[in-house]
């Protein structure tokens, strides 16, 4: 029990954050950004509020930030890709949709039912105090009061009541369940015969007049992209850094006030025998465990040898009795206060007095300690160097964003001021109006290739906006060079264009030949050349091609062999011969567990469907341009 309680008061501070936290997230957002134009516009409207594209910027940099605390290693590029801001967009109309939907219906959590909730809120339970009120402690550590705490998780279960009905609520039919399990595991035996593209490549020869048609009546697969070179130059804190020198003194007196930070943590590890009492029980009950702690704790000096035997047999801490007592190494904070005093105060080897906690009564064996020496200055100088500098730079920052912001924008066609006024570096590089792949930093942001390629940039020759594309990052740049997108010569680009007529004029001939196929095949019922019979699936496709998987199960059976045709596009064509329809493949999975999965599968949709009408009775409407699609490469 004991060493249960140590180890869920090291995770109790991430629980708080995980647990409730992600609930409130985009509420209570405040624009931000004062340095960046069009933070008040709309970007969507519910209910006839709109969210403006600074609460949309907010919502968005929240979500790296904690998706960066959580997963340091992660891509920055991955957090700042138009699909995944969209996304925050649409979590943010949702919650504003649910908010809209609380406040009309007028629902609420009386004092009463929010106690109860909580009190039996099992992802709640860490928070409890063993009265059942909060753990102040933990509110205070994140920041939070307990009226904070309480007005934030009545809305969360507030919220929870606008659709948490129709989740227990749906029922998937057995027809409909029957009915969409039939098609996902039905199986049908099949004959396949197919006429690859591939396989005819070598019987084609366009000629040149041929090629030249082609390329003329499909120039724009032939075209060089949009491109422009641009100069650019980033004001970030590695940027203000390099301007930054740190005299020796300081970097000692940093040292000397941060003296915990470079000092090894003090660890003990011990052993331990509890006699179980809790607080609350009886003093008679306390007495007569105390006394049988006293018995123990003679036993255990008489013999100092056999702690580990006599906790092992007598200790109450079914976490730690069976390995002799052992809690380990841990550090301050990691045990209840008498625990923790008593320990830190005994020498190795010594075995303490009776110590008395809320769980009961302890004897302690201390065993080892470790820690609690200061790293020497040279040892930890760069490290001090390097955070001073950083903590320097993002002062500067914070200082100098507004002056960076300005002189972009007033002397407007030309680099050069912001570059002499803060010794940044003028770059250069050649971009497109989507990230390049590979692309790193601010090249990687598409906010800032789409100032780029805006209207005051492209059209009038100014400076960008200076662009936040991080945290503590703001870029600016101007078109040096522009090139629209144009069709290439055919000289350039003949090779490609004759692979394509190939493979053409390739799938044409697979796709002439395997109709013919399916037609003899109607006609005489010669199987000649077909493969032999395999049972699919959905479940087990068996490598059959998606379009030809859907028209075979779609295929009329009531009538077999059902000789059956599909069109593979450019991978040729296939023929295939229906023989035999079959029941469910019992191997294919748990059939309790996919009708509960498609149970769950409608009462999303039912939800998804509930949602939809919600946003169009509170006329929810995104009017901010939906990210571009993944530009494919350049064949």
């Amino acid at each position: 029990m004991f060493e249960f309680v140590r180890t869920h008061t090291r995770i109790l501070q991430f629980v708080l954050v995980l647990l409730i936290f992600p609930s409130f997230v985009f509420f209570g957002i405040q624009g931000y950004s004062r340095f960046t134009e069009g933070t008040n516009a709309s970007v969507a409207k519910v209910d006839g509020h709109a969210i403006t594209q600074g609460e949309w910027d907010a919502a968005h940099r929240n979500q790296i930030e904690r998706a960066r605390r959580q997963a340091p290693n992660l891509d920055p590029k991955l957090l700042d890709a138009p699909e995944v801001k969209q996304e925050t967009l649409e979590q943010l109309v949702r919650e504003r949709v649910m908010l809209a939907a609380m406040n009309h219906l007028h629902l609420s959590t009386p004092d009463a039912r929010l106690q109860r909730l909580f009190a039996a809120d099992p992802q709640l339970s860490f928070l409890r105090n063993p009265d059942g009120s909060v753990n102040q402690a933990m509110l205070t550590a994140q920041g939070m009061s307990s009226e904070q705490f309480a007005q934030r998780l009545r809305q969360d279960y507030t919220l929870r009541q606008v659709m948490a009905g129709l989740g227990v609520s749906t029922v998937a039919p057995a027809s409909a369940t029957n009915a969409a399990l039939e098609a996902l595991l039905q199986q049908r035996e099949v004959q396949l015969q197919r006429f690859d593209t591939k396989d005819y490549l070598a019987k084609v020869n366009p000629s040149d007049a041929e090629v030249e048609a082609y390329y003329k009546a499909n120039t724009t697969q032939f075209q060089a992209p949009e491109q422009a070179s641009i100069e650019y130059v980033v004001f970030d804190l590695d940027a203000l850094r390099k301007g930054i020198t740190v005299p020796e003194e300081e970097l000692r007196k940093y040292y000397d006030s941060n003296a915990s930070r470079y000092t090894v943590a003090e660890e003990r590890r011990a052993s331990h025998i509890l006699v179980k009492a809790d607080k609350s029980a009886p003093a008679a009950e306390r007495a007569k465990a105390k006394a049988k702690a006293e018995s123990l704790l003679e036993q255990a000096r008489k013999n100092p040898a056999g702690f580990a035997e006599l906790a092992k047999k007598n200790s109450d801490d079914p976490g730690s009795a069976e390995k002799g007592g052992d809690l380990d190494f841990f550090s301050r904070g990691a045990m209840v206060k008498p625990f923790e005093d008593a320990v830190f105060a005994m020498k190795a080897g010594e075995i303490s007095n009776v110590v008395e906690s809320d769980f009961g009564y302890h004897i302690i064996k201390l065993t080892e300690a470790r820690g609690g020496q200061k790293k020497p200055f040279e040892q930890v100088r760069a490290d001090i160097e390097d955070e001073v500098k950083k903590q320097l730079a993002q002062k500067k920052f914070t200082e100098t964003a507004g002056d960076f912001n300005d002189i972009v924008y007033q002397q407007f066609d030309s680099l050069k001021p912001v570059v002499d006024k803060f010794k940044l570096e003028l770059r250069t590089a050649n971009v497109g109006r989507s990230p390049a792949p590979g692309a790193t930093g601010p090249l990687a942001s598409q906010k800032f290739l789409d100032a780029i390629f805006g209207n005051e940039v492209l059209r009038n020759k100014r400076n960008s906006d200076a662009i936040e594309t991080s945290p503590s990052q703001m870029v600016s740049g101007r078109i040096v060079k522009y090139e629209p997108a144009h069709a290439l010569p055919l000289a350039e680009v003949k090779d490609r264009v004759r692979q394509r007529l190939v493979a053409q004029q390739a799938a044409a001939f697979a796709r002439k030949e395997g109709e013919a196929r399916r037609a003899q095949l109607e006609k005489d019922g010669d199987a000649a050349g077909l493969a032999a019979p395999v049972k699919v699936s959905r479940a087990q496709p068996q490598g059959l091609p998606r379009p030809a998987l859907d028209a075979l199960l779609r295929a009329d059976a009531s009538k077999l062999p059902k000789v059956i045709g599909v069109d593979l596009g450019d991978a040729g064509y296939a023929v295939m011969r229906l023989t035999a329809v079959l029941p469910r493949d019992p191997v294919t999975g748990d059939l309790a567990n996919a009708q509960r999965q498609y149970a769950q599968t409608w009462s999303a949709a039912e939800t998804q469907a509930y949602y939809n009408a919600l946003k169009t009775r509170y006329k929810a409407q995104i009017t901010a341009a939906a990210p571009p699609a993944s530009a494919a490469g350049q064949q």
